[in-house]
């Protein structure tokens, strides 16, 4: 298997020709279902039906199992959509279709067993337990937070601003580097809600500012200073998208992804990313020291790609 390298193809083949165990983690943002259509045939995400999509993310899953090292992870970014009708091909399209390869889709059908129209279709999780159910480790469910949405013109239910990250592993035990993600530690003081003092006044958690591990007594004020500044990381990550100038499609932000390649994988350690996309993954890896192998099925986007990979691997070589 080739490192550094972008391979062309879909990636149920392109997967069954890497060694095993040769990756030490996968962080992927697989097609939405229903979203789009990519103008490339074979596609994932445009299947007739959830069912469908979430059998072929499984069997994606399981060469991936194949190839992921006995201790290594998975950081799965999965977006959710509602059911609705569909035309007669199967596709309600959004927009001008005949402008762009880019264009929305509507998810649904014109029946389902139990799917409703404005039904919310629980796609991640319905896709985790499925993987759990095929013997992955489902380990935490990360909230990706955003601050900036996609504006929504609904009017009887909130605006989505958040989509998941799915921590999965292939063993009970497996490689997490939990120091490198720490974030820094806040003890200021705060209401306790439901709390009364003495006189009805709301308890104050007795957290004055202070980095937790400080002396503030009579014989210690500031004298110790900082046993502990920094926390584990929690499980909601408010990160701001950002628009990629050369593609007409949703793309990793950087911050999002640099937690889980550090935590993921070691110095000089392979990460994978089965639905390349413009490679943001692989500027990440890069930028930390490690390895990436990614496999994209769309030749227009491996060229983006390919361009935002030598800029930055042209950025390392200066800096060494």
């Amino acid at each position: 298997m080739e490192l550094n390298k972008i391979y062309q193809g879909h990636c149920l083949d392109v997967l069954k020709t890497l060694s095993e165990q040769s990756v030490n983690t996968v962080i992927t943002s697989p097609p939405y279902w229903g979203l789009r259509d990519y103008g490339v045939k074979e596609q994932i995400g445009l299947e007739e039906t959830p069912e469908k999509y979430i059998e072929n993310m499984v069997q994606v899953f399981r060469e991936i199992k194949r190839i992921l090292k006995d201790d290594g992870t998975v950081w799965l970014n999965l977006g959710d959509c509602y059911w609705a009708n569909r035309s007669k091909n199967g596709l309600e399209y959004i927009g001008n279709k005949g402008k762009s390869k880019d264009y929305m889709l509507r998810a649904g059908g014109s029946s389902h067993e139990y799917l409703k129209p404005k039904d919310l279709i629980g796609l991640p999780w319905r896709i985790a337990f499925a993987l759990q159910q095929d013997g992955w480790y489902l380990r935490q469910d990360i909230v990706w937070s955003k601050p900036n949405p996609m504006p929504e013109s609904v009017k009887d239910r909130p605006t989505k601003s958040h989509e998941y990250i799915f921590l999965l592993s292939k063993s009970q035990i497996y490689y997490y580097d939990h120091e490198s993600i720490k974030e820094p530690a806040i003890y200021g003081t705060q209401d306790v809600r439901g709390s009364r003092g003495a006189f009805g006044q709301p308890q104050k958690q007795r957290r004055e500012d202070k980095v937790r591990g400080s002396f503030d007594g009579k014989y210690g004020k500031e004298a110790f200073r900082a046993i502990r500044d920094k926390r584990n990381k929690r499980s909601v990550w408010t990160v701001t998208t950002k628009p990629l100038r050369e593609a007409h499609f949703a793309t990793f932000p950087e911050d999002l992804i640099e937690p889980c390649v550090l935590a993921g994988s070691p110095i000089n350690g392979v990460v994978l990313d089965p639905f390349f996309g413009s490679g943001t993954t692989g500027l990440v890896s890069l930028k930390h020291g490690r390895n990436f192998v990614g496999v994209e099925l769309n030749p227009e986007y491996i060229k983006i790609a390919e361009k935002r990979l030598s800029e930055v691997q042209l950025e390392l070589i200066h800096e060494m």
